[in-house]
């Protein structure tokens, strides 16, 4: 779809493929022709945070920068950001041990969620009803080690009877949004939730474009709690996923999304570089 938008706006278009691309960091990156614009589309978090650093250094603005990737990709800083900037936002703790764990979980209340601090698609997520159900996981995490789980994240549960909205901000504005609806709590339409459109009105615009400002603007996709108190975000996603959305809202998503990337100053050469 990007493709297709990017090429009804006669660009000179190349797609690379981020397996082939290697080289000195201090050069500019081998199997990635040089160009103006670079738009990042690789499904793994960390690549795209590599590319986007690496391309920022040769003089390239990526779409999107590095430091809303690295701020999207990331849960604790994500909430950090929100709560920084005045934004409501779901609470969340963190803990450091299986102890703290415990002490955590017992200060957010059951059911609580337990998530880890990178990831997407609602992988090693998990709902915990209560205390042993929590000493599980906690117990799993500690054996297992390395990077995922050094970090506890933990979030109270709301019955949201299977439904949240997800919006997508493009440049500072709320084009599009959705209701996701599941029969299971997850509603990611990864694992099965349906799809339906959403009118974006003022407090959802409002909501969803101050959310996508803290993290540093950019083309952000914005997923939001619907509460007794108003609009809730839960999360934001520096990789925003449109294919799902574009027919049920009829927006052109990928088109705004190419007019924002064309929008972007281009190539700036390093201070000193050839």
């Amino acid at each position: 779809m990007l493709v297709e938008a990017f090429r009804a706006r006669d660009v000179d278009l190349v797609v690379a493929d981020d397996r082939e691309i290697h080289g000195d960091l201090a050069a500019w990156p081998s199997g990635l022709p040089e160009v103006d614009i670079v738009v990042l589309r690789a499904k793994s978090h960390w690549r795209n945070v590599v590319l986007a650093r690496w391309l920022e250094s040769r003089g390239v603005r990526p779409v999107n920068a590095a430091a809303v990737l690295e701020t999207c990709g990331d849960k604790v800083s994500t909430t950090l950001a929100l709560l920084g900037a005045g934004v409501p936002t779901l609470s969340a703790s963190v803990a450091f041990s299986p102890e703290g764990g415990r002490l955590a979980a017992d200060g957010v209340g059951y059911p609580l969620v337990v998530k880890p601090v990178v990831g997407s698609w609602g992988r090693l997520i998990g709902k915990v009803s209560d205390r042993d159900a929590l000493e599980a996981i906690l117990d799993h995490k500690d054996a297992l080690g390395g990077a995922p789980h050094a970090v506890t994240y933990l979030q109270r549960f709301l019955d949201l009877r299977g439904r949240d909205v997800r919006s997508f901000v493009i440049g500072g504005r709320c084009v599009a949004a959705i209701h996701r609806t599941s029969a299971h709590w997850k509603t990611n339409t990864h694992l099965g939730a349906t799809t339906s459109a959403l009118p974006v009105d003022g407090a959802l615009a409002r909501i969803s474009e101050a959310a996508a400002a803290a993290v540093g603007g950019g083309a952000v996709a914005v997923d939001l709690f619907e509460s007794d108190d108003g609009y809730l975000v839960n999360e934001v996603n520096g990789s925003m996923e449109f294919r799902n959305s574009v027919g049920t809202t009829g927006v052109d998503i990928p088109g705004l999304l190419a007019d924002h990337a064309l929008a972007e100053p281009g190539r700036r050469r390093p201070t000193g570089a050839p």
